[in-house]
């Protein structure tokens, strides 16, 4: 109900910035990539290749928004989660029902973002169908564990720490936009711990056919343990925070 309300605002964070990163570089930057000496990157046009990063990218976007400020607020500012426990409802209920509504926010945005990509021809196979539970859980394994730092911040402060040390790296250096064999061996190493590297390779791989089974069990094995271990903290900090 208080989403109908502030609907309009998530457009341009969740339609807008990801189309004009996709045309900005995917087309803009992409046409000088595919004119060169490689005619692309891994056999195929740039486009083709950022756009099931981007994918993966903006879920980690909209979830680290979506649980940074709106959790504070709820806990700190409006108190909306006081008057949930005063209600016949557990942590539990809380910590998954907010989960819930981010998944519902996940769905829509990356939804949208493959119908508007295979629009502007950046993904023909239709496994790209599966990206999208995988960018869902993408969000949600950054969500959790973002629950659980927002749970315990007495004030914003803490959340510009997020966006410029963990949310930019990732955003920048996790193989979206370039693959993660071309950075220094060490940086290497560190993004291939990161969870937005593995859905940015499961996504990808669905989005051109060339993903096998025992890595794609192996990413989601990696996020799915991300997302549980969250949860486990989100309930910690929300249980430090609501039950006195």
């Amino acid at each position: 109900m208080s989403y109908r309300r502030v609907w309009r605002g998530s457009i341009i964070s969740g339609f807008l910035s990801p189309l004009l990163f996709l045309v900005a570089i995917g087309i803009g930057l992409g046409s000088l990539v595919d004119d060169g000496p490689a005619g692309g990157i891994e056999g195929i046009s740039y486009l083709m290749f950022l756009a099931p990063g981007i994918l993966a990218a903006q879920a980690m976007q909209t979830a680290i928004s979506e649980s940074t400020f709106p959790v504070l607020g709820a806990m700190k500012w409006q108190r909306q989660y006081h008057a949930m426990t005063a209600a016949p409802l557990g942590i539990a209920d809380i910590v998954l029902g907010h989960l819930a509504f981010i998944a519902f926010r996940l769905t829509i945005t990356s939804t949208t973002f493959v119908v508007i990509a295979t629009a502007f021809g950046a993904i023909e196979s239709w496994w790209v169908v599966l990206a999208v539970p995988v960018a869902i859980l993408t969000g949600l394994a950054f969500a959790a564990p973002v629950f659980a730092y927002a749970a315990r911040q007495e004030g914003p402060s803490g959340f510009s720490m997020l966006f410029r040390f963990v949310m930019l790296p990732l955003f920048l250096f996790s193989g979206t936009f370039f693959p993660v064999d071309q950075l220094p061996v060490v940086l290497e190493v560190i993004a291939k711990f990161t969870p937005l590297w593995h859905s940015v390779e499961l996504c990808r791989g669905l989005a051109l056919e060339t993903l096998s089974l025992l890595p794609a069990l192996g990413h989601l094995a990696y996020l799915l343990a991300w997302l549980a271990l969250g949860i486990t903290l989100a309930m910690r900090g929300f249980r430090a925070k609501l039950v006195v």
